[in-house]
């Protein structure tokens, strides 16, 4: 059971995930969109006041998207009582903007929490339950084992489905959405709520086993370990199948967790079918279950998330976490598609925006708080997110052929090789020129870049601070510059602005883009003995 889930027939012409070559697009409008996206704040659209000062920060950073919270207290003040003013006004504002939304349902679960859960259902715990700790503590989050919070939630994201159908199907200004947000059981592995107790004892669901056996070979290794040492158990309780331990308790929370979501995640498709992810809160090395959010859809469970249902498009990493590779590499290793929905709002956001959808032919990136700038116009992701809305014609006709990838440099890790049509690229730091301003600095700004194969010896190279030499892949010849030319797409067409040579290739040895230039570059190259 493939995790992506490809929209077909009669859902053509709403928002719509759709595979090119090895790759995967969203599509919106009956076209491929490449989002350049920013997530509010958490109490940011709690009002069209708040926002008032919001939206032309928006706009003067290119974004083409806005991640913004759609609050379950809010729309649902009292039980059966629905107001959608709020989602109206912030539908209509981004058409006025020329932006799209991808509306985060802050339901059952936020960051873990039910803060966002309606007064009426706080004040009932007895109708409403809460997780309860291995000392029998209760805690603000509600349980994924009881049905009446499972057919509330479902009520409430049942309706607000309806009304951005009712409301925007034409415009099409909702074009996804995020299904709870950073789920996961604190402050314990899992939950020992009775119900959650009573659900521990009975035998694993054949649903999750029968997609075990069927997966046995795809499975991620750190799951597939768990399994194996306990013998690949095919029947029996959740301690007899995987063992006892944390971990365990992980994968038992981890399916009730992911259960619950997808009825959701279904019931919203069922009325209106635009793709839906489900976020995640990266655990630290050093930390155990319930120490992190557990249970949430992290890389070393996923399989878990996808053997409870596929309603749930992909899953999607938050990072306050500096190891942008890594984590990227995991979440994308069975072949899902990426997006970030959520990275901290720093000076690295930028060009680990281009890398990932450079390296990884990423649906978007979207950096939090994006509301937080002074002046938004100086904002280096506006700069690289300009060079992105340019590029994109190019990348997403070029996407899943294996024609285009992205670096991402700083001091430590100076140095990347790609290898593409018939070359290989050496990328390197600008400040790797001894002459360079600041390269004796002791620290260095990152710095990235996107390279796209548009033919035979040509490659548009796109970014920020980087030097690029190039050598064949074959023959006992030399690489040599042709044509160099820097410059803009303007209605989808290439201009030139600047033809360089001289001191700007290092007399035809390199490509240059300066730290603190943004630039698009158009390369030929060819060979000589």
């Amino acid at each position: 059971m493939a995790l992506l889930t490809i929209q077909s027939g009669f859902c053509q012409n709403i928002p719509h995930l759709q595979k090119k070559g090895n790759k995967t697009q969203l599509i919106v409008n009956e076209k491929s969109f490449l989002i350049r996206g920013g997530e509010l704040g958490n109490s940011s659209a709690t009002s069209m006041e708040s926002m008032e000062t919001i939206w032309p920060k928006l706009v003067d950073m290119n974004l083409n998207i806005v991640l913004t919270p759609v609050y379950w207290e809010l729309i649902e003040p009292e039980e059966g009582k629905f107001d959608f003013q709020l989602v109206d006004d912030l539908i209509l504002r981004a058409r006025k903007e020329n932006l799209k939304l991808v509306f985060l349902w802050f339901g059952s679960w936020k960051n873990s929490m039910s803060s966002h859960a309606p007064a009426w259902i706080k004040l009932n715990q007895k109708k409403y339950p809460r997780v309860k700790d291995d000392s029998n503590k209760s805690h603000e989050i509600l349980t994924p084992f009881s049905e009446n919070n499972l057919q509330a939630d479902l009520n409430a994201f049942k309706k607000l489905m309806a009304h951005v159908k009712d409301f925007d199907q034409k415009e099409q200004t909702v074009i996804m959405i995020q299904v709870e947000n950073e789920i996961g059981m604190l402050p314990t592995a899992r939950d020992y709520h009775p119900l959650a107790n009573e659900a521990f004892k009975k035998e694993v669901p054949k649903e999750l086993l029968q997609y075990l056996q069927k997966n046995k070979e795809k499975l991620v290794p750190e799951f597939s370990e768990i399994w194996k040492k306990n013998g690949y158990k095919t029947k029996g309780n959740w301690e007899e199948v995987f063992g006892k331990g944390l971990h365990t308790d992980e994968i038992f929370m981890a399916w009730y967790f992911s259960k619950f979501t997808n009825i959701i995640a279904k019931a919203g498709k069922d009325i209106y079918p635009i793709p839906m992810f489900v976020n995640a809160a990266l655990n630290a090395p050093e930390k155990k279950p319930g120490q992190y959010p557990s249970a949430g859809p992290l890389p070393h469970i996923m399989d878990v998330w996808k053997a409870a249902g596929n309603a749930i498009d992909f899953l999607a990493p938050d990072f306050y976490n500096p190891s942008f590779k890594q984590w990227n590499d995991l979440f994308t290793r069975q072949g899902d598609p990426l997006f970030i929905p959520e990275h901290r709002f720093d000076e690295t956001a930028p060009f680990k925006g281009l890398y990932a959808i450079g390296h990884y032919e990423a649906i978007g990136f979207s950096p939090f708080s994006i509301e937080s700038v002074a002046d938004a116009k100086k904002e280096p992701l506006g700069k690289i997110y300009d060079l992105v809305q340019q590029l994109t014609p190019t990348i997403e006709a070029n996407k899943g052929q294996g024609k285009i990838d992205g670096v991402l440099l700083d001091k430590e890790n100076n140095t990347q090789i790609i290898k593409m049509g018939d070359y290989e690229f050496t990328f390197k730091h600008d400040y790797t020129l001894n002459w360079s301003d600041g390269a004796k600095a002791e620290t260095w700004p990152m710095s990235s870049a996107i390279i796209i194969e548009i033919a035979k010896d040509e490659f548009y190279i796109s970014g920020s601070g980087i030097v690029v030499t190039f050598k064949p892949l074959k023959g006992n010849v030399n690489a040599g510059i042709l044509k160099t030319d820097q410059g803009k797409f303007e209605n989808e067409k290439w201009k030139t602005i600047r033809h360089f040579n001289g001191d700007q290739t290092h007399q035809g040895r390199h490509l240059r883009i300066s730290v603190g230039d943004y630039e698009i570059q158009k390369i030929k190259l060819y060979t000589y003995e």
